[in-house]
């Protein structure tokens, strides 16, 4: 008999297999494959995604945050706590009564326990924003204002990035020569202008402006405005003048509420 010829025939393993498992077997091995390759470029929230044709890039699903700008958890806004003195003399207080002025001028003053001469405050809520008008308290508020009325010596002192002034006054003919200070004076409510009374049409009424003038202004985007009407050591007949001087510079139909207070008090609603 001639010799009999063996032949090791490889791959007989793999041909017991079904395509399917062969199939998987060779995605397993390309992911593995692709695993091991940088990929310059790739950012955050991508990942690779392997096919027959090779590695490609998919967009996650899952939302993207671009280096250095990750979502940081938001913090709780702290509650303010009052102290324990605050506490007891607003139990004093009917919070849901509007007192007569009289009547809360003096409440105010008996419940402020600073050791200092507060301020007695006045904030107001009005119907409706965008309220700017000047009001000259009869008495004063308690609050020296240095009043200056521009002049050449005003000029040098702002060339010169100086104020040692509240107050600046002006008359036309000076106005062009404030101009160039405007960045300088504007942002500090210095300017002067007609709607807050600094702008006046000769020396004699700019030497003549009160002190007592003060600008009720709402803030920009809600009806309110806060101010002052003396201290808390001054008499009841000037802080009562001086609130009245308020309310009808701003109209009592245009007031909704109106609060009154010292530095260190609780509030108390006042009739109006």
């Amino acid at each position: 008999m001639g010799k009999t010829k063996t032949a090791f025939v490889a791959g007989l393993e793999e041909e017991d297999k079904s395509s399917f498992d062969q199939l998987r077997e060779k995605r397993e091995k390309q992911k593995k494959e692709a695993e091991k390759i940088h990929i310059s470029g790739l950012k955050g929230g991508q990942r690779i995604k392997v096919m027959d044709e090779g590695p490609i890039i998919e967009e996650a699903s899952v939302q993207k945050i671009e280096p250095g700008k990750e979502k940081k958890e938001s913090k709780k806004a702290a509650v303010k706590v009052r102290g324990k003195k605050y506490r007891e003399i607003k139990t004093t207080i009917d919070q849901t009564k509007n007192y007569p002025l009289k009547e809360a001028i003096e409440l105010v003053k008996k419940s402020s326990y600073s050791k200092f001469d507060g301020t007695m405050e006045v904030h107001f809520v009005l119907r409706k924003a965008g309220l700017n008008t000047q009001v000259t308290l009869p008495h004063s508020s308690g609050k020296t204002k240095r009043i200056e009325v521009a002049g050449e010596e005003t000029l040098t002192k702002l060339a010169g990035g100086k104020i040692d002034f509240d107050v600046l006054v002006a008359t036309p003919d000076m106005m062009p020569k404030l101009v160039p200070f405007a960045r300088l004076l504007g942002p500090k409510g210095l300017m002067p202008n007609p709607k807050n009374g600094t702008l006046v049409s000769d020396i004699k009424k700019a030497n003549s402006f009160s002190a007592n003038s003060t600008t009720l202004k709402t803030e920009k985007e809600y009806p309110l405005i806060h101010t002052i009407i003396g201290k808390v050591s001054q008499n009841d007949k000037e802080l009562t003048e001086n609130f009245q001087a308020i309310i009808k510079a701003i109209g009592d139909k245009q007031i909704v509420r109106a609060y009154l207070k010292a530095t260190m008090s609780p509030s108390v609603k006042v009739v109006i």
